[in-house]
């Protein structure tokens, strides 16, 4: 049997080929993992420049220029005016309040809704198309809408008097303090209660049915399954449910001034919107409201990071 040998010459070229398209295959490998690595980043830096020039950029300027007098020199001096303002303990306190009571408040009914909703049932489709709609109704118009249906011959006056439970009128814009505050409250929960209970449903319908089955072959209880086995599985969404509407309970002002107007329910950001809008011409209304704009921001952060703090104590014991 005769055996062919290749030249020596062409099988280093052969070999060099292969080597050749060896380094060839690793240097395109290592270019298209660079680029998946960076691909993220990429596509996010847009986003990311226009946070940074839009929020993070303002925010940072807003904190030094706080600690800055009316000629530009380091002082404490916008603060001090602040804890001056004579609305600043009312708008302190309600907005402390206001953003307690009002999250408590949403997230229980909003938890029992998304409980119903869960279950399978005749018009459960329409039940849920009703209970979203005033997530569609922008904040003015909630404010039109329930300051029209509250006045002295408005929707409610004319519900109660044509069901006989009240004689005449009554005068619900003229409320004040606590009484004025527990009615923005139940505005506003009204109006973002949607928002909160279509984050839970999302949690719930992601559940593992086998576990609360599992609950109840065990002889659990309805309360003690939801109790037990539904709400530490659904903690993550309750935390995030939770946070966003603490945010946005320690930025309410907008029904407040359009119900009651600037100064008769204030609040911490409702200060802010008054001595933009209002007040400009002071000679330290810029500077005020870029204090009270720092000041609300250490609240809300220090607010979320306590609560953070106290679940994961929580999680941990």
């Amino acid at each position: 049997m005769i055996r062919e040998y290749l030249p020596v010459s062409t099988l280093f070229l052969k070999h060099g080929e292969v080597r050749r398209n060896i380094y060839v295959c690793l240097e395109g490998f290592i270019v298209t993992s660079k680029l998946k690595r960076w691909t993220p980043y990429l596509l996010l830096s847009p986003a990311l420049l226009y946070y940074i020039l839009f929020w993070i950029r303002p925010v940072i300027r807003a904190f030094f220029e706080s600690f800055t007098d009316l000629q530009g020199k380091g002082s404490l001096t916008n603060y001090f005016e602040v804890l001056r303002d004579p609305i600043f303990k009312d708008a302190f306190t309600n907005s402390l309040v206001f953003a307690i009571v009002s999250v408590v408040l949403q997230f229980v009914i909003a938890f029992m809704l998304a409980l119903i909703l869960n279950r399978k049932f005749k018009g459960v489709n329409l039940l849920l198309f009703i209970a979203l709609i005033p997530m569609a109704v922008p904040p003015t118009a909630v404010a039109i809408l329930w300051r029209t249906g509250f006045s002295t011959y408005g929707w409610a006056n004319n519900l109660l008097m044509s069901m006989s439970l009240i004689e005449k009128p009554i005068l619900w814009l003229t409320a004040e303090g606590s009484n004025a505050l527990m009615f923005l409250i139940l505005i506003d929960t009204w109006t973002v209660l949607p928002s909160v209970m279509i984050i839970l449903l999302a949690g719930l319908q992601n559940l593992n049915k086998e576990y609360e089955e599992a609950g109840y072959v065990f002889g659990a209880s309805r309360w003690q399954v939801i109790k037990d086995i539904v709400v530490p599985i659904l903690k993550p969404t309750i935390i995030t449910a939770v946070i966003l509407r603490l945010i946005a309970a320690m930025q309410v002002w907008m029904i407040s001034v359009m119900m009651f107007g600037f100064g008769r329910v204030p609040f911490l950001v409702e200060r802010i919107a008054y001595y933009n809008d209002i007040v400009p011409m002071l000679e330290n209304s810029y500077k005020m409201s870029l204090t009270y704009s720092v000041v609300v921001t250490v609240i809300v952060l220090t607010s979320v990071t306590i609560y953070l703090k106290f679940n994961d104590r929580k999680r941990r014991a």
